[in-house]
């Protein structure tokens, strides 16, 4: 599959929102990483 293929099958504008909620998906599992790592050593 080349990369014309992949542009045919999947939109711009779903990449963009798939990398929005990927990296809006990491930052809130590191707040609640942060949140249990941090929290009981005070």
């Amino acid at each position: 599959m080349t990369g014309k293929d992949m542009e045919e099958k999947f939109p711009r504008a779903l990449w963009v929102r798939l990398f929005i909620y990927v990296v809006v998906g990491h930052v809130f599992a590191a707040f609640i990483y942060f949140l249990f790592e941090v929290a009981p050593k005070k």
